[in-house]
């Protein structure tokens, strides 16, 4: 008997879903970030007093990107995975997740919503375990690649939990832009 598929097709399908996906999850994960301002050095950011637990800001630097690597590498492996019945649903809720995941630093660094934060993150974290228990289901690999990111965002959401409480004003601080003043030298 014939094989119609090499043995290293396979593992090159889930190479090439994998040269994609990820790409794309980290790029838009990053443009989210980018747009929204939500760096360490945002002016209004700097001016409400932080939690005890917060770490420094290059810790979010280098976490979000390993964080979205994973994220991707998991949605390839639940791509690549063929005939499972669970493979639909756990892509749609993927994907809902994500999204949910790209509006949270617009409206916290954005729109200054603090409140509206939080309970988006407990949103993106409740969508993110069914998103992994259904990756269990097609690709437990899958499902384990989940887990860095569903502690962070358990992590995430004490901390902006945290910053609503002792900042309870936050909405309203008004932080004026920066400006350069170039003077005529006369």
């Amino acid at each position: 008997m014939s094989r119609l598929v090499s043995s290293s097709q396979p593992r090159t399908s889930l190479v090439r879903w994998a040269l994609f996906v990820i790409p794309v999850i980290m790029l838009l994960g990053s443009l989210s970030g980018l747009v929204a301002g939500s760096t360490t050095q945002n002016a209004w950011y700097q001016t409400l007093i932080q939690p005890a637990a917060q770490p420094p800001g290059w810790v979010f630097g280098v976490v979000w990107p390993t964080l979205f690597f994973l994220m991707g590498l998991a949605l390839a492996m639940v791509l690549h995975a063929r005939g499972s019945r669970y493979q639909t649903p756990s892509i749609a809720l993927f994907v809902t997740q994500f999204l949910i995941n790209l509006t949270w630093s617009p409206v916290f660094f954005h729109y200054h919503k603090v409140s509206a934060a939080f309970y988006i993150i407990l949103f993106m974290l409740v969508m993110a375990i069914a998103t992994t228990v259904a990756f269990a289901r097609v690709r437990k690999a899958a499902a384990w690649l989940m887990v860095p990111y569903l502690v962070w965002i358990s992590f995430a959401a004490i901390l902006n939990f945290q910053i609503d409480n002792l900042n309870p004003d936050a909405e309203s601080l008004y932080v004026p832009a920066v400006t350069s003043q170039i003077g005529s030298g006369g």
